[in-house]
Formats: structure tokens, sequence, C-alpha cells
């Protein structure tokens, strides 16, 4: 969605000092914008006994912004290695720590007990028997199958690589407690920015019946249940924003009247990272050339390595020319990079004001899955990002990469495996 009324006032009129101090291109995100999404959904939550958020790192897997989420409450919720230790980098620690990995190794499992360990969620039942040593904690991914739906992004829950299947889900619980696990939560993810409020009230419900099965079944009481992330924001000026108040209040709803049932209800947990972050990110880029051909393209020097999405799932992000208001007359341009790669477009055939060599285009919503889905192909470098504190002072948080950086990998001690 179009960046906040805060964040453009606080960021647009510095925008020519902020590119002309650390050069273009680079991300910029909002530190109070951030702040006042968390203090949104604390408050929508605030009735729900237990009620966690766990950052999912990969969205924005930088210290500087897991610091600020740390500081509100906030749990991480890690898929690798690397983002365990990011995590732990900035003080998480133990069940602030969610490790949902899949296929997991050795090496994940042993990073995962380390440093205090972590709330272990297990993908498959065959891991198991592959944890070396089975933690006190341990939650499941569910994967209901054709009893639901997903949506675009993630798709057929039937199809899906993630999750345990609905008639393996007891004998997993159980299997879990005989290798000496004692406490238990259940995990599910089913759809990627889905903006529906009642598609994540209908996954509470689900996790809630399969809470009172394994009640049933095998006397397990669930610590907590973790809806998973997906919530979505509106990237397109006209959409219709999530109704997060709604989804706290039915939330709250749901867990009394399973608590009135069963005496108690697990906690509530979640773990969304486009939505505390996505909106409060900007790609500021220039224009470098203007491309009159079957079309007009407008090349910037940001390419697809710095913000994948339009290339690969031909999402909107909206653009701003810095200084230029749209109009009626607008005509339609292809902004694109250099990538060596025709899908290199942030926007095709998109009405915009007139640009010109040097402008600033600013390319909203790129505060999740940004900079994090960047890559290197064609030797393209990712760019820097940028941090707008609350005191107005702007930040570098991470430094563009270099060409030292790109040829790193290839210095290394000769090995070679003899005849």
């Amino acid at each position: 969605m179009p960046m906040s009324a805060d964040f453009r006032a606080c960021a647009l009129p510095r925008l020519d000092a902020i590119a002309a101090h650390f050069g273009t291109p680079f991300h910029l995100y909002d530190e109070t914008g951030i702040r006042t999404t968390g203090a949104r959904l604390l408050r929508a939550f605030a009735g729900v006994a237990g009620f966690n958020e766990f950052y999912a790192v990969k969205a924005l897997p930088n210290p500087q912004i897991l610091r600020i989420l740390h500081s509100m409450g906030f749990g991480f919720d890690c898929s690798s290695i690397a983002e365990l230790e990011l995590a732990r980098s900035i003080g998480a620690r133990a069940e602030a720590l969610m490790f949902t990995s899949n296929n997991t190794s050795a090496e994940e499992f042993a990073a995962a007990a380390a440093d205090g360990g972590c709330i272990l969620n297990l993908d498959d039942a065959s891991l198991i028997d592959k944890v070396p040593q089975m933690p006190e904690c341990v939650c499941f991914r569910y994967n209901p199958g054709a009893a639901r739906s997903g949506n675009v992004i993630i798709g057929n829950p039937v199809e899906a690589k993630y999750g345990v299947p609905h008639e393996q889900l007891l004998d997993a619980y159980a299997r879990a407690r005989a290798r000496g696990a004692r406490r238990f939560g259940l995990h599910t993810m089913l759809a990627s920015n889905e903006r529906n409020a009642q598609y994540m009230i209908d996954t509470i419900a689900m996790l809630l019946e399969q809470a009172a099965r394994l009640r049933q079944a095998l006397g397990i009481e669930l610590a907590f249940i973790n809806m998973g992330g997906g919530l979505g924001i509106a990237y397109r000026p006209d959409d219709t924003p999530f109704d997060l108040e709604h989804l706290g209040a039915r939330a709250c709803e749901l867990l009394g009247e399973y608590a009135h049932i069963h005496g108690r209800a697990p906690a509530l947990h979640m773990e969304s990272g486009r939505y505390m972050t996505g909106p409060h990110g900007v790609l500021v880029t220039r224009a470098l050339n203007r491309k009159d051909s079957y079309r007009t393209f407008i090349g910037v020097d940001a390419c697809m390595s710095a913000l994948m999405r339009p290339g690969m799932y031909g999402a909107y992000h909206h653009i701003d020319v810095l200084g230029k208001a749209p109009a009626a007359t607008d005509l339609p341009v292809d902004v694109v990079g250099s990538l060596c790669e025709n899908n290199d477009k942030f926007a095709i055939q998109r009405p915009l004001p007139p640009i010109s060599d040097g402008d600033l285009l600013v390319i909203h919503d790129t505060g999740a899955h940004g900079h994090a889905m960047g890559f290197n192909y064609n030797g393209k470098l990712r760019p820097q990002e940028l941090l707008l504190r609350s005191n107005g002072t702007v930040e570098r948080i991470r430094r563009a990469e270099t060409l030292a950086d790109y040829f790193a990998t290839l210095n290394f001690e000769a090995d070679l495996l003899p005849v």
C-alpha cells in the first residue's frame, strides 16, 4: 500500500538529501511504522492470554530490524541456521525462538539445540527419530490436505511439501512423547499474503479442532497453537486492508469457547513477517535512461536482484516519482533494471508522470521479501539498507555488496580428492 502519511512526511522531503549522502539504490525502512504496527497487533490480541508474535526472520533478516521487534517483546520464527544465529545475536533465546525447517539436517538439529535451544517445530513425522535429543517442548507443523484450500501463493495443501498429514498427526505426538517430549504445540501455515480475515479465523478454528482431538485421543493438552503467518497487506492503493481487529476479536471468542468446554485453552502464537514490516519499507532508485521502442522503457539503477517479487510473481508494487504528482494524462511505461532477463521489470505499462534521467523513483512495500530475496545473477550486487529512526536520523544498517564480496568464495584453500 502507499507509504503511511507519517513515513511519507518524514522521508520524502529529505529523499534527495538521503540519496545524495548514501547513493542509490537503497531500501529505506521506517522504525516508527514498524513500532506502530507492532503496537496495533498487541492491542488487537490483548484479550488473548499468552498471545505472542514470532516475527518471520526470512521477511527482513537485518539485526537492527530484529532489535526493534525484540524490544516490543516479540519472538522470532527461524527456518535456517543463519536465521537462528541472527535472532540469537540480538538476544533472543529458548522459547522466544521457533525453528521451523523442512528436510532438516543433523547440522540444523544441532544448531537448534545449541545456546539454550528453541521451540522445535517438526515438519515431518520421519524427523522424530532423527532428532538427536528430543527437547522438552516440541511442535508439529500440520497439513490438513484436502480439508482446506490454500491461496494463490502457497497453493493446494495436498501438493505442498510442508507439514504432517492429518492421518499421521496423532502418531507423531505419541512418538515424540515416547522420546521424552513433555510440552507440545501445534502449528500450521496455509496461506501467504491473505487479506481475508475469515480465512485466518477458520485456521484458528481448525487448530482448536485438532487440539481437542489430541486431548481426547492422547490426553495431550497443547501449550500453544500457532496459526502461522500469511496476513496480507494492501499492495495496490485500492486493495482492502486486512481487518486485524476482527481477527483478534474472533480469536478471543474461539479460545474462550474452547476453554469453556475443556477447562483451559492453549496460548495463541502467530508468525507474521510481511504484515509487520512490508509496508514500512521502500526501494529508492534513480532513473538512468529512457528508451522509446515499441513501448517506452524507463531504466533505473536498481534491478530484479534488489526486488524479485514483480519479476518472479508478477506482483504489483506502487511507484511514486519524487516531486511529480500523477495526472490523468500520464502515459504507460515499463520500469526496468539492467539485468540480462526480460522479466527484470518493476512495473509493466504503468501510467507514471514524465520521468527524466536523474529522477528518483520510490517503489513501495519492500519491507518484506525485498532485500531478503536478493541474488547475484549477472554478478549484480545487492544494495544497501537504511533505517529512518523514530528520532529522524537515517542510519545505514547494511552496506551495499562489493565486488570483493562477490569474489570472496573463490578465495579458498585448494582441496583435491585423488584418483
